[in-house]
């Protein structure tokens, strides 16, 4: 089931996509790390719906959150000790229990064929991001992957979509984004671009409630569900 809102959507000539949510479930490897800095604090874990509940706005913001949730709130100096504690940490748990979100080889496969360039723009650091993909094979489909540390300000202020399109020579009004989020939707909006959403991924508010062109239960329905509103427009 597909739910349109918003403006008709023409074929675009570059899809980005988030990551976490949205390629790959990384919500298990995440909470992992989170909860081995916390045990290194003598602090209890969090479950993984806590942890998932704490996933957009990057690194610093997953740490500031999970802790506040620990009753060990940190901030200012503390905080980017704890930010530099967790860097090693978080790269041993980036695909152990990662997996692909249902439809996302199809996807690509189908746009790939279609001669539609694609990129990645996540809140993610960059090195984590390209190891995600290069353990899953799916860097060859990517003209452009921007992390979160590629850019002065994180989603949803638009700088990692207009980083990736320009990267693939594209303008915003000739792309579209793939996300799971309210991050995702602002920075599409920021950027001036249109954005899918899908269900079954991060977001703390129902994605049909966030305003998007339109939700997805997955990538599996991507492809026909743009190819009808395409014909509708």
């Amino acid at each position: 089931m597909n739910v349109g809102a918003g403006r008709p959507l023409r074929s675009p000539k570059a899809i980005l996509f988030d990551l976490d949510g949205t390629l790959v479930d990384s919500a298990p490897d995440i909470a992992a790390a989170v909860n081995e800095l916390l045990a290194s604090r003598d602090l209890p874990p969090l479950r993984l719906d806590q942890v998932t509940a704490m996933i957009g706005g990057g690194v610093r913001k997953l740490i500031e959150r999970a802790f506040a949730a620990s009753g060990a709130p940190l901030l200012g100096n503390a905080l980017d000790e704890a930010n530099r504690v967790m860097a090693p940490i978080y790269r041993r748990h980036l695909t152990g229990l990662t997996r692909l979100m249902p439809g996302v080889r199809e996807a690509l496969t189908h746009f790939h064929l279609g001669g539609v360039s694609m990129g990645v723009a996540t809140n993610k650091p960059q090195l984590a991001t390209r190891e995600i993909l290069l353990h899953f094979g799916l860097t060859e489909y990517f003209g452009a992957i921007v992390g979160g540390d590629a850019v002065t300000y994180l989603k949803p202020a638009p700088d990692a979509l207009l980083l990736a399109l320009a990267q693939l020579g594209v303008d915003p009004g000739d792309a579209l984004l793939v996300g799971d989020s309210g991050a995702d939707l602002g920075a599409a909006r920021a950027a001036g671009m249109p954005v899918i959403l899908l269900r079954g991924g991060y977001s703390h508010i129902p994605v049909e409630e966030l305003g998007a062109d339109l939700v997805c239960n997955s990538l599996f329905d991507l492809p026909s569900a743009m190819q009808r509103l395409q014909a509708d427009a």
